[in-house]
């Protein structure tokens, strides 16, 4: 078996976690590889060509929810599921945390886990460029002190249009992040929808709407100012007054490994230590 391992970058907790991932690993027999960069902090792992197409079995993320993302990015490319080690704070995106490693690699060794996919994205940006996502896509002013205007269609039609500081597109595996924090909705990751969110609207309508996930979004500047395109907390592009971007159901679901049937609820309510009704 071999498990492709992505680090946080600069978590003193991320490396100590890793480190015991590894020592399990290898009393299991288990081959670990990482990013040359990962690698160099860790001992027995062996380097991933950087340049070259992963490989494996699985890819594992050991941080918070970025780290799980960019693991994600990872993983979707290699079509080979993702299992989270949280060595964050909240770590939605996480399954597993470090007490139950040696847990977590039996449990991939003898296959009792379940796979859960997750909804993505899909963005065409001007140029011809498409990226996928996983969380968010957002749409935020390009200058701090200023506002940015934005319409939505759906489809061909208009629906609305913000002054905002950004307006987010999100997926049900995204409202617990940027979205949450803007007032959007959390929403059980098991459903496939488009959630549209604005970030301090200047505008009389300024609620989350939630959409199909067959709807496609098209997000278009209409001020006079730049906008700037981040998807899964990356920039991608700015876009000038005029120019837009479309926003649509991915092409293949990410594939996220679970030990354990999840209860959504249960993870809100542990997550922020909910007191019982």
């Amino acid at each position: 078996m071999k498990i492709n391992l992505v680090l946080h970058p600069n978590r003193a907790a991320a490396v100590d976690t890793a480190g015991k991932l590894v020592a399990a690993a290898a009393e299991r027999g288990i081959t670990v590889v990482a990013a040359p960069d990962d690698a160099a902090r860790l001992g027995g792992v062996e380097e991933r060509d950087s340049g070259g197409l992963v490989d494996g079995d699985f890819v594992v993320a050991i941080g918070g929810d970025g780290t799980v993302l960019e693991a994600a990015r990872v993983a979707m490319t290699a079509g080979i599921p993702l299992l989270g080690i949280n060595a964050g704070n909240l770590g939605f995106l996480a399954e597993v945390e470090p007490a139950r490693i040696d847990a977590a690699l039996d449990a991939l060794i003898e296959s009792r886990y379940l796979v859960a996919e997750r909804m993505t994205l899909s963005v065409e940006m001007p140029g011809g460029l498409t990226v996928e996502g996983l969380n968010d896509v957002v749409v935020e002013k390009a200058v701090s002190r200023q506002v940015v205007g934005v319409a939505v269609f759906v489809g061909e039609e208009p629906l609305v249009e913000y002054r905002a500081d950004a307006v987010i597109v999100a997926t049900p595996t995204g409202s617990t992040a940027y979205t949450f924090s803007a007032g959007g909705p959390l929403v059980d990751p098991d459903i496939e929808a488009l959630i549209l969110t604005p970030v301090a609207p200047h505008s009389v309508f300024g609620r989350a709407i939630v959409f199909s996930p067959d709807v496609v979004l098209d997000v278009h500047v209409t001020s006079d100012r730049r906008g700037r395109v981040n998807i899964d907390g990356r920039t991608y592009t700015e876009l000038d007054p005029g120019q837009s971007i479309r926003i649509s159901r991915g092409a293949a679901p990410a594939r996220f490994i679970r030990l354990e049937p999840r209860n959504f609820a249960h993870t809100v309510k542990k997550k922020f230590q909910l007191p019982d009704a």
